[in-house]
């Protein structure tokens, strides 16, 4: 029923800009929280920011500053615009949901950034 379809991940040199997007499919009436998780090769999934339908957002420690998530709700797309990018950010990126009408959460399939040094 609910599909993460994502882009914008690529190969950037260290100090560049990316910006990820995330399209989802299904109600635009059901109220959800959305956000970016990334997972680097031998790590664990971590996360990197998340934020409500209202437009409450958070941040990882490590992305603060640098990152900036956003959502359009007509368009139900979020978007993950990351300046400053460093070679630890390096990672798949994945596009998250969690749907308060069931409870459910869904992922998207992940997109890979690259940040060359």
């Amino acid at each position: 029923q609910v599909q993460l379809v994502e882009s914008g991940g690529g190969l950037v040199q260290a100090g560049g800009s990316l910006r990820l997007s995330c399209g989802v499919s299904g109600s635009t009436f059901v109220i959800n929280t959305m956000g970016w998780y990334r997972q680097a090769p031998g790590k664990q999934r971590e996360l990197v920011a998340t934020i409500s339908r209202s437009q409450t957002t958070n941040y990882a420690d490590s992305v603060m500053g640098r990152f900036t998530i956003s959502r359009d709700n007509a368009k139900n797309t979020v978007y993950l615009q990351m300046k400053s990018l460093q070679p630890e950010d390096t990672a798949v990126y994945y596009c998250y949901l969690h749907r308060h009408l069931t409870n459910d959460d869904y992922w998207g399939q992940g997109t890979q950034v690259t940040v060359s040094s």
